[in-house]
């Protein structure tokens, strides 16, 4: 993952993401991602950029907002939030969407 790590809100993170083309939301379901009526394998996408927001004084408003480019050429958005670990979510997506 070529990620950028940039700090603002999630509002200005999404904007750049959409002014960059990044149109679709994508949203996690077990070990795949969603847009479109499509389900995404953590194969069939790349993590191009992210920005993590973390709350001033609340742990809980942590958020990362992701750019994901599929395989076959959809750009899009994934939000989670710190509750993203407690969600259905996969080990094996999980890993993949972790900051290294």
């Amino acid at each position: 993952m070529s990620a950028q790590y940039k700090y603002a809100t999630v509002l200005e993170a999404i904007k750049q993401l959409r002014d960059a083309g990044f149109m679709v939301d994508f949203n996690i379901e077990g070990n795949f991602l969603t847009a479109n009526s499509s389900n995404y394998h953590i194969d069939d996408f790349e993590i191009v950029e992210v920005y993590r927001y973390e709350g001033d004084t609340n742990p809980d408003e942590e958020s990362t907002v992701y750019g994901i480019e599929s395989k076959d050429g959809v750009k899009g958005i994934l939000v989670t939030s710190y509750g993203m670990y407690i969600d259905d979510i996969s080990e094996e997506l999980l890993q993949k969407l972790s900051l290294k």
